[in-house]
């Protein structure tokens, strides 16, 4: 392997390829942020946190002032109108709640801020311009004000998904209606009644379809050909398919993105995570108990295009692991990274390969080897973890524990009875306790000696 070389996954050409950049220096790329009408689950932080990986990557090998990241924010969508109808408050309120809450989690997982994170509304003059230029070329079409674009009308499309327009009608959730020439044919513009959010365009007072705005505000802020796209798999079609579609015929162009990388699903508990189960871990809900750094590293858990099931196993793992990982933790002694560790994260961000190194070097360092120590503590910080004050930790750990200090040393002096009593069956059972309220006890010699988990 050359030295740095990246190698990716590429969904269009269903290979994997060596990352060559169009331009080293002007690295672009652009992933798909949240829709904000409700708030993000574990389905959406992985994502986040798989492209925030790559982000890192990318910065470590071309250098962090040659990459831009976009992550777009959908703020006007049918499900935002819907969501706020729902919960009977403004677009606005309910738009500005959820971004608020997806910037605390994107704190919370310790992800990067984006290079721009542009908001789809703030673009929506771009968006009637791509839409007359698409007109203008007969890639797309009017129908009582509603402007749709003609899938006939690009001879790649399909492409992606690698299924032929056939095929996607038979298995796809699109739009159904009777405007339209064909039923893959997706929205550009559509008209507003006078209670929903609307802009004035050439075709009267209406919005933009929802694949439109990630064409417009790539193209505003990594220009019209450019490296790397990302979403989740889900994303695929109709929406990646759709966005190459108009932005190949706007740009006449036979290239969007040059690569397309897409990361799997997230399960709970084996089942398909979805509201009717009543499933749905929030993100929110998880910072209340479980520090963000345990999150991102059971969401590296598993190579990033593979399905992950979200358990509580994976989690005290995760907890587990990052106990034993800080006992090495120190703020200033770092290594330089070398290209036996990259390895694994150079071919195809394979977390899992890279982690396995990241345990071996810590094997290292905890038998003493300065070197193996400092390496270790860069290695970690790459991928985001061990960059929270020792302290913090601990305070969490705590906050962690369903019992105090107090209770804790009550509870080993009544063992400590026991056992002198000869009930061993009940000195097992307040050990049991215990470790059921996130506290491991030891002991040595005359003494018990106690932590949290």
């Amino acid at each position: 392997m050359k030295n740095n070389q990246l190698n990716l996954s590429n969904t269009i050409t269903g290979k994997r390829e060596t990352f060559v950049p169009i331009n080293p220096k002007k690295i672009g790329m652009y992933v798909c942020g949240p829709t904000v009408y409700d708030l993000p689950h574990i389905g959406n932080a992985r994502p986040l946190v798989v492209f925030d990986v790559l982000f890192r990557v990318l910065s470590k090998i071309f250098g962090k002032n040659n990459v831009t990241y976009v992550r777009n924010i959908t703020d006007i969508d049918d499900k935002i109108i819907e969501s706020s109808k729902n919960k009977k408050i403004s677009i606005s309120e309910l738009t500005s709640k959820i971004t608020k809450s997806f910037h605390e989690d994107c704190k919370y997982l310790n992800c990067l801020k984006p290079s721009y994170e542009p908001k789809a509304t703030e673009h929506i003059k771009g968006m009637i311009t791509m839409t007359e230029n698409l007109l203008k070329h007969n890639y797309a079409y009017e129908k009582d004000k509603h402007i749709y674009f003609s899938i006939n009308s690009f001879k790649n499309y399909g492409k992606l998904s690698k299924k032929n327009p056939e095929e996607l009608v038979a298995g796809a959730r699109v739009e159904v209606s009777k405007l339209k020439k064909h039923p893959l044919d997706f929205v550009l513009w559509k008209p507003s009644s006078t209670e929903d959010p609307g802009w004035v365009s050439p075709w009267g007072r209406g919005r933009p379809g929802w694949h439109l705005e990630c064409s417009v505000m790539s193209e505003k802020f990594l220009g019209k050909n450019f490296d790397i796209h990302g979403g989740g798999l889900d994303l695929i079609f109709p929406h990646h398919e759709n966005e190459i579609a108009q932005s190949c015929c706007a740009n006449q162009l036979e290239k969007f993105a040059n690569y397309w990388l897409h990361n799997g699903y997230v399960t709970f508990n084996s089942e398909k995570m979805s509201k009717s189960l009543g499933n749905i871990v929030t993100i929110e809900k998880m910072r209340k108990k479980i520090n963000g750094q345990v999150i991102r590293l059971a969401l590296l858990s598993s190579h990033y295009k593979q399905p992950l099931d979200w358990n509580e196993n994976l989690i005290e793992e995760s907890q587990s692991t990052l106990d034993k990982w800080y006992t090495q933790f120190d703020d200033n002694k770092e290594g330089v990274l070398n290209q036996d560790l990259l390895r694994p994260l150079l071919e195809d961000l394979n977390t899992p390969g890279y982690i396995a190194n990241l345990h071996s070097l810590y094997d290292k360092a905890s038998k003493g080897d300065s070197s193996s120590k400092k390496l270790f503590l860069s290695g970690c910080k790459l991928i985001g973890l061990l960059e929270e004050d020792l302290n913090e930790w601990i305070k969490f750990k705590k906050i962690r524990s369903k019992i105090d200090e107090k209770t804790i040393e009550n509870k080993i002096k009544d063992r400590d009875q026991a056992r002198k009593k000869g009930d061993f069956k009940l000195a097992d059972n307040i050990r049991k306790e215990l470790e059921s309220s996130g506290v491991i006890i030891e002991d040595k010699g005359n003494k018990t000696i106690w932590k949290y988990k």
